[in-house]
């Protein structure tokens, strides 16, 4: 038989044969994922405002949802309002009570404080009153009015036209030392309820104001001994009257003896709220103590526990809070303006005057914080309080109404021993702060149907 020949084929087999079917299905899904890219790109670019939109869609309906499913908010009033719970701060990690008050039995066993010993540095008072008779020039076409509006100035008839020299001797604290200072127009039967008085707890509103909040907390053998006066002009009284809030026969509402002030003497009903605030001791000349409370508080407080706690406890005559935003007084002008509270113009009459006068910039005065927060003043109505808050006042007056501006220079100037600055945490502990309820309307005339105070 033939040999048979085998014959040997070799056959080259490579590994890229195997592996090129994987990178053709990889090379077609990139581009598949390109070709998506790009068309995504298109998209967006043609698109992109509604995309913009859609988000804010769907938030303004959540919000819209959200606001229809809860309900209102309550007022401030209704949350506040007749609260009397203890207004508390955290002390090395312990929650004390802002105001350390007696309790109600230790306040009926309290007797009045003899006085603190301070009376020796100013005896009395003078008050200087110009020539001109008061009642005359009320009876004459409104003149008070007319005559601050023609000296461009805010010093009347009720005040006095204080000059400059007198203003600083003013500020010199003398066996006699001379204010220019005048009553203003009330009725003869509140005058005579007035000297009744020998504590005060007052409050105003003018120009239609504020509403008026009973007091609370008080306990039952304080209510004979203090007084509750507010004062209202006749913007406020026919506005009251018009919710239906009526004085009775006592000529009262509720706790509060309702005061109608006639021929009030500024055009600024800022101002004319000075004078029953830093002029108690004028309005209640029989009187010992005052309290003074802003119509957007409700007192919440005894009146008696608060002359211990805030006056006879320290051996004070003045307690005033301190400030709870700023220290200086120069950042709360600069505030004031911010706000709208006073002019530019007004603002830098009165800084630059302190300037010239070298009043010091620093946050405390006589080892005081220098700003205060005069929505509530305890005092003994003494003659040196009654002439720190003459001198306040004229400072108001011949300048801006913010009174918290004036105070630090007041403060430097005379230097009244017996001022306690109690903490911010105190201050909320004595009201319920409600707001203001409306705005105040300007006062367009004076009235001259009244008597003189």
């Amino acid at each position: 038989m033939p040999s048979s020949t085998i014959r040997s084929i070799s056959i080259t087999v490579s590994d890229d044969d195997g592996a090129a079917a994987p990178r053709r299905a990889r090379a077609g899904r990139r581009k598949v994922v390109r070709s998506l890219g790009q068309r995504a790109v298109r998209l967006v670019a043609r698109w992109w405002p509604i995309l913009l939109l859609l988000p804010a869609v769907a938030l303004l309906l959540f919000e819209a949802s959200r606001l229809r499913a809860s309900p209102s908010p309550a007022p401030p009033v209704s949350s506040s309002l007749g609260r009397l719970d203890p207004t508390t701060r955290l002390v090395h990690g312990v929650r004390e009570p802002c105001l350390k008050f007696l309790n109600p039995k230790s306040i009926e066993n309290l007797a009045f404080h003899e006085g603190s010993g301070l009376d020796a540095v100013v005896k009395r008072i003078i008050y200087k009153t110009d020539d001109d008779d008061y009642d005359s020039h009320h009876s004459e076409a409104n003149s008070t009015y007319l005559l601050q509006h023609a000296e461009a100035t805010r010093f009347n008839l009720f005040t006095g036209f204080q000059t400059v020299s007198e203003r600083e001797e003013s500020f010199k604290v003398l066996m006699l030392t001379n204010i220019d200072n005048g009553g203003f127009k009330i009725s003869d039967d509140d005058v005579r309820y007035m000297r009744t008085c020998k504590v005060v707890v007052s409050t105003c509103a003018f120009g239609g104001g504020d509403d008026l909040y009973q007091p609370i907390g008080m306990v039952n053998s304080s209510i004979g001994k203090v007084c509750y006066v507010a004062f209202w002009d006749e913007v406020t009284l026919s506005t009251q009257e018009a919710e239906g809030k009526l004085t009775g026969d006592n000529e009262k509402i509720g706790r509060w003896r309702i005061i109608v002030v006639k021929n009030l003497p500024f055009v600024d009903q800022r101002l004319n709220g000075k004078i029953p605030k830093m002029l108690t001791h004028r309005l209640f000349p029989e009187a010992s103590y005052s309290i003074w409370v802003d119509s957007k508080y409700q007192f919440r407080r005894d009146p008696i526990g608060v002359l211990e706690a805030l006056l006879w406890r320290r051996n004070s005559t003045f307690a005033i809070s301190e400030h709870g935003a700023r220290t200086n007084i120069y950042d709360e002008g600069k505030a004031i303006v911010q706000k709208n509270k006073a002019t530019p113009e007004e603002v830098k009459v009165q800084l630059t005057q302190y300037r010239q006068d070298r009043m010091p910039d620093g946050k405390r005065l006589h080892g005081l914080k220098a700003l205060a927060e005069a929505s509530i003043i305890v005092r003994e109505l003494t003659p040196l309080t009654n002439h720190f808050m003459c001198a306040w006042f004229n400072e108001v007056v011949r300048f801006t109404s913010r009174d918290q501006l004036s105070f630090p220079y007041v403060l430097w100037r005379l230097n009244m021993p017996g001022i306690y600055m109690f903490p911010v945490c105190t201050r909320r502990d004595l009201v319920n702060s409600l707001g203001h309820t409306r705005k105040v309307k300007p006062l367009t005339q004076t009235n001259s149907d009244s008597s003189a105070a």
